[in-house]
């Protein structure tokens, strides 16, 4: 994509992975504008590069000709795209919203509808890896939405990622998205329990997982969590057990909406829910051995 071909881009969400895709586009030239939520570090950063900071959702979306979302919770999106000063009360005709985050589809389907009226149009594309590599322009991207919306957008997903995906029409991301994160999540979970279990049965976690990572178990999720098992390394996977909590319930709600029984996700959110519960929601998933062990060495 060619300077003067590039977009204005609006970014709702500067935390962690928002922040760097931010500073990937700024490197590339885009024109930015951002808006603050929570901390302000990463607002500043941004406007010290030479983005525009608005003051609403609605300001940012009028400067705008892709929108982008990366915010916590479907609540948070609906929060940005409704009211008077919102994304759809003031976007303009022909502009594009991309929701990056992990949402709930049922949700992103009225919130299309919604724009489609206004003569906008939105796409999901939520996110593999980390934000380091967002800031190399290497993420995974699923994008769902219209071939034409896709087409549009491409040459922006480029250069943030390093494999870029149509997975399919409107919400399909996040559908894809979210039976990726109950996978994950009922892994970590399961190879959580084997670590701590295996302390009280008097085994070296560290033989255990060169035993299990020697056969078709092994994956990268097993390597995640055994880096802070065995190697005390907590932060390999930087994702927090209340984000992993939320999206496994996003992904009951939405076998719900499926009219289909989740067997194994009611276990899943169970251990993440205690682990919350018991005030381990901040810490990161891999230390999910570690609040195991404890409640398992409790008597």
């Amino acid at each position: 994509m060619t300077e003067t071909a590039k977009p204005s881009i609006g970014f709702i969400g500067l935390g962690l992975m928002g922040s760097a895709m931010v500073q990937r586009l700024q490197s590339l030239g885009y024109p930015m504008t951002v808006i603050a939520h929570r901390k302000r570090e990463a607002i500043d950063d941004a406007v010290a590069r030479g983005a525009t900071e608005a003051k609403t959702p609605g300001e940012l979306a009028k400067a705008c000709d892709i929108v982008m979302i990366c915010v916590d919770t479907s609540a948070s999106v609906e929060a940005n795209m409704h009211g008077p000063d919102g994304i759809i009360e003031n976007i303009k005709a022909g502009s594009l919203v991309i929701d990056f985050g992990t949402s709930i589809p049922q949700s992103t389907l009225k919130l299309e509808a919604a724009l489609k009226a206004k003569g906008a149009s939105m796409m999901d594309a939520p996110l593999g890896r980390t934000p380091a590599h967002a800031i190399d322009g290497l993420l995974n991207i699923m994008s769902a939405g219209s071939e034409e919306d896709f087409n549009r957008a491409k040459p922006v997903f480029d250069d943030l990622g390093e494999n870029v995906f149509h997975v399919g029409s409107i919400s399909v991301g996040h559908t894809l998205k979210l039976i990726n994160n109950f996978f994950a999540m009922t892994t970590a979970c399961a190879l959580s329990e084997a670590f701590a279990m295996a302390d009280l049965a008097g085994l070296n976690r560290e033989t255990l997982y060169s035993v299990m990572a020697s056969g078709p178990l092994h994956s990268g999720m097993m390597d995640f969590i055994k880096a802070n098992a065995v190697d005390g390394t907590k932060d390999m996977l930087a994702f927090s057990i209340t984000n992993g909590r939320k999206d496994v319930g996003y992904y009951s709600n939405m076998a719900d909406d499926l009219g289909a029984p989740s067997f194994i996700s009611p276990a899943t959110k169970q251990a993440m829910s205690l682990a919350q519960s018991a005030g381990w929601g901040d810490n990161m998933v891999p230390e999910l051995v570690d609040f195991m062990a404890s409640t398992f060495n409790r008597k």
